[in-house]
């Protein structure tokens, strides 16, 4: 008995991204890209406040929650952080990535620098801000008993986020209800491109990424821990390393006005210009 096969999984389908003005400034552009199964408003506490005076651009990227996990289902999951970096007028500036986003991030631009490209020029970017990364320098520390760590640490991962955004107030339990059924709408395939992403870690080109960057996590993230992103911070040419008391994997929603401090004296710290003043409209 035959069957209809599903097609082969199209590269550039299914990765469609927007991008939209989150908050208009006379500042240096950024964009933010929200993590796996989140969507831009996960940037709306920032947004605000001062964060430096930046211009906010946001992407609701493919691997937002309620997303079809179809993006998953090829291995060009980092071309839609291409073309949300394509979308900003006048060049993406200062790169906000957080979680997930923040390794797509980086192996976007480490194997265009590899190939000889300039993805900075092409791109407009000016720095970067790598919000929980997870990063490994070593492939023998993904030791077998990681496999099983990291799913669960992913369901714990998507209970923070629900309780970052809704509050106390939520009852625990329908939390933990709503989170088991994240993790199921990410799916198999959803999940995998992120593991599958984390295991490649340790290859990523971070010696070739010079441009200015701040590498910002809660210091109680159990998920992306401290040490991978001092390890990170590391590994980059020129960053720096911050974390802020009292937050987990979500520092940008959980400690928003340390969050935008840290922000303001990143950019102070590379010389971008204090923003303009900008006519509101009456």
């Amino acid at each position: 008995m035959s069957h209809d096969r599903p097609q082969p999984p199209d590269p550039a389908g299914d990765s469609a991204c927007t991008v939209h003005r989150k908050r208009p400034t006379g500042g240096t552009r950024a964009l933010l890209l929200h993590g796996l199964a989140n969507s831009s408003s996960v940037w709306d506490a920032l947004a605000a406040r001062e964060a430096g005076g930046l211009d906010l651009w946001a992407a609701e990227l493919p691997w937002g929650g309620g997303r079809s996990p179809a993006w998953a289902y090829g291995p060009h999951a980092s071309r839609a952080v291409a073309d949300a970096l394509g979308q900003v007028p006048g060049g993406a500036g200062i790169v906000v990535a957080h979680s997930f986003s923040t390794v797509l991030l980086l192996e976007l631009l480490g194997e265009e620098l590899a190939r000889g490209g300039d993805p900075f020029a092409r791109h407009g970017i000016e720095g970067l801000v790598l919000v929980s990364p997870f990063y490994r320098r070593d492939p023998e520390s993904f030791e077998y008993g990681v496999v099983g760590d990291m799913l669960e640490n992913f369901r714990r991962t998507m209970d923070e986020g629900i309780r970052v955004v809704a509050g106390p107030r939520l009852d625990p339990s329908l939390r933990r209800d709503m989170a088991q059924r994240v993790c199921e709408q990410v799916g198999p395939y959803g999940y995998l491109s992120f593991f599958r992403s984390y295991l490649h870690t340790p290859w990523l080109r971070t010696d070739l990424i010079t441009v200015p960057s701040l590498v910002i996590g809660g210091e109680e993230d159990f998920t992306a821990v401290p040490a991978e992103s001092r390890a990170l911070a590391a590994d980059l040419p020129d960053a720096r390393c911050r974390f802020i008391p009292g937050a987990g994997h979500f520092p940008m929603v959980e400690q928003a006005d340390a969050f935008s401090a840290a922000l303001g004296e990143f950019l102070d710290a590379i010389g971008c210009p204090a923003p303009a003043a900008v006519d509101q409209p009456a």
